[in-house]
């Protein structure tokens, strides 16, 4: 099967994954509405699949690397339309957000089992970097593409549509993934044999997934019951103690789910800080930007959203040429390229006067190039020199930096610019967050710079 079409058909499903991140969110008003309930417990729609989401990743992407990729990437995709369907179709509060629950676990298993699909599709070298550079920006495209098209989809019809769109799209995708996908993108057995290799540390998932999942709810809720509330700090502090027993048992079991020495490799290393930080600016800044812009600006919705959408766009024509311009300048100097690039545009809208739409716009795409550019850089680095059949570990550790990143920049951001606008006339608390976003941009940066040579090596440029 021709790798064209193989590509495009794990691309569409890593679009669908991103996209309902940031679809629902326009949903929930509508959602409190029609089954009358409060905006916290709406709220679980959406914290319900970024804890599972991200709680469960690592294991996804082990158990592809293990069982199989394309035969996880197609249980993965049929659990999360499943969960899509019963969550469209649902007239109570409690199944939704079991529903959501369900599908942030077929999204676990679908995104690391897509990115290891690629990486090991593809050898490493030109062509493999123009199939992440794709992979980055439809992520790009997706996230802000859900904020448009949940807004059409709700204004036409309902928000149950946000939830079955995913259906038929998920479903075509799984029925033609034995064909398209092809046996050579199969797990190879790792070390010591198929009987070794198919034991899944189920004590190590347990861990992970626990410590993980209570990093992501602990940071989730801080804005709502407070940073220095019990519940918060108690459950930071139960997910770091779970953290050191799950670190404590890998160091002795004689398959772990994340074998040490691969964390201590470089290129991972600065490849998930560069996940983290790019997931904290851009899980924040979405939020920020869009009350700026209608709070401070007075945008109505629409123009607010035709604002942000050239993001998006600026994102995917990233992911198109960041292969080329990693080739002639080498991935680090990219980083540092593209981490600059977005620390100036959140730098420039801290003092945006409104002018119109043509300084927005051009800060916006400044913003979209910065962020697609970083996740592209972060994917290669990461996945160069690593061996396939850890590939989707590789795709579980980098997807969950991003995730917990996402998590701590969607408290944050809006917490900081709360804390000011409350008190302060102006917009002095979204000029602050935009701020916080710079620094972690810059952050960014700094580990570019300071990353390893050999994550430096220039891309080959393809014929």
């Amino acid at each position: 099967m021709r790798p064209g079409l193989r590509l495009a058909l794990i691309l569409v499903a890593a679009f669908m994954v991103v996209l309902d991140f940031s679809i629902v969110n326009v949903a929930l008003p509508s959602i409190e509405r029609e089954l009358g309930v409060t905006t916290s417990v709406a709220q679980w729609v959406v914290t319900g699949y970024a804890i599972a989401f991200g709680g469960l990743l690592i294991l996804g992407g082990r158990a592809a690397d293990l069982l199989g990729r394309r035969r996880m990437f197609i249980a993965g995709l049929v659990v999360f339309s499943l969960a899509s369907l019963a969550g469209g179709l649902a007239r109570d509060p409690v199944l939704l957000i079991a529903s959501r629950v369900i599908q942030g676990a077929g999204a676990a298993v679908v995104a690391p089992a897509a990115l290891s699909l690629i990486t090991t599709s593809f050898p490493d070298g030109p062509r493999r970097a123009r199939a992440i550079g794709l992979y980055g920006s439809i992520s790009a495209v997706g996230f802000v593409s859900g904020q448009v098209l949940g807004g059409v989809l709700i204004e036409w019809t309902s928000w149950r549509s946000v939830f079955l769109v995913n259906v038929p799209v998920g479903l075509a995708t799984a029925l033609l993934a034995p064909r398209v996908v092809g046996k050579s993108a199969q797990a190879e057995p790792v070390r010591g044999g198929a009987r070794a290799a198919r034991r899944l540390d189920v004590r190590g998932a347990a861990l992970i997934t626990s410590a993980v999942a209570l990093a992501v709810f602990g940071v989730s809720q801080g804005d709502v019951l407070g940073w220095t509330s019990l519940p918060v700090t108690g459950t930071l502090a139960a997910a770091a103690a779970v953290a050191a027993c799950f670190a404590a048992a890998e160091a002795r079991h004689p398959e772990p789910l994340v074998r040490p020495r691969l964390l201590l490799r470089p290129g991972l290393r600065n490849g998930a800080m560069l996940a983290f930080l790019l997931g904290l600016w851009n899980g924040g800044e979405m939020l920020v930007l869009s009350l700026y812009l209608q709070q401070a600006l007075h945008f109505s919705p629409l123009a607010t959203g035709l604002v942000i959408a050239p993001q998006g766009v600026a994102g995917f024509a990233t992911g198109l040429i960041g292969p080329k311009l990693a080739g002639k300048v080498g991935v680090r100097r990219m980083l540092v390229i593209t981490g600059a690039a977005a620390a100036a545009g959140f730098i420039a809208l801290t003092r945006l006067p409104a002018v119109g739409y043509s300084p927005l716009l051009t800060l916006v795409i400044l913003v979209g190039f910065g962020t697609a550019g970083t996740a592209f850089g972060s994917l290669v680095i990461a996945s160069r020199g690593m061996d396939d059949g850890d590939q989707g570990l590789v795709g579980g550790v980098i997807n969950t930096s991003r995730q917990i990143g996402a998590a701590v920049g969607a408290a944050l951001l809006p917490a900081v610019a709360q804390s000011v606008r409350g008190g302060v006339a102006g917009v002095t608390g979204d000029r602050l967050a935009m701020l916080a976003a710079a620094a972690a941009a810059m952050a960014a940066t700094a580990v570019a710079w300071h990353a390893a040579r050999g994550a430096a090596a220039p891309v080959r440029s393809a014929a």
